[in-house]
C-alpha cells in the first residue's frame, strides 16, 4: 500500500507573469504588497518575485512555457478596507471581471492582474472566518 501524504499548509500561490516590471507596478503599486523575495535564474531565464502576506507568500514568475490564464486558479485577498481598494482598482483603470458583490459572509471584487490573471479583493463580515 502506498504511503499517504499528509499536507501541512498551502506554501504560496503563484501566478505567471509576461512582464515583471508592468506585474511589479501592479502588485506593488496598485495592492502595495511589500516585495520579500526575487532570484533570477539566469540559466532558465526564469525571474521570480515573491510577497509575503500575513501566514502566506504570494508569488509571480516570467519562465518559459509558463503562461498566464484567466481560467487558472484565483488567490483571494483578505483587505482592511473594502471601498478603499474597490476605489483604487477603479482609478487605477484594473479590469474588474465581477462585482463589487455581497455574500451573507463577505464583500468581494474579482479584478484581473496586467497578464489577465484572476485576483478577488475579499472583507470578511464581522463573525466570519
Amino acid at each position: 500500500m502506498p504511503m499517504s501524504i499528509k499536507v501541512l499548509e498551502i506554501a504560496f500561490s503563484s501566478y505567471p507573469v509576461t512582464d515583471i516590471a508592468r506585474s511589479r507596478a501592479f502588485y506593488e503599486g496598485v495592492l502595495s504588497l511589500k516585495l520579500t523575495m526575487e532570484e533570477i535564474n539566469g540559466e532558465s531565464g526564469g525571474h521570480w518575485i515573491e510577497y509575503d502576506i500575513g501566514a502566506g507568500t504570494l508569488s509571480i514568475g516570467k519562465y518559459p512555457g509558463w503562461e498566464p490564464s484567466s481560467q487558472g486558479c484565483t488567490v483571494g485577498l483578505e483587505v482592511e478596507d473594502f471601498s478603499a481598494a474597490v476605489a483604487t482598482v477603479q482609478s487605477a483603470g484594473v479590469t474588474i471581471t465581477m462585482g463589487p458583490m455581497e455574500t451573507p459572509v463577505c464583500h468581494m471584487l474579482m479584478i484581473q492582474d496586467p497578464d489577465g490573471n484572476p485576483l478577488i479583493l475579499h472583507k470578511r463580515k464581522p463573525g466570519h472566518h
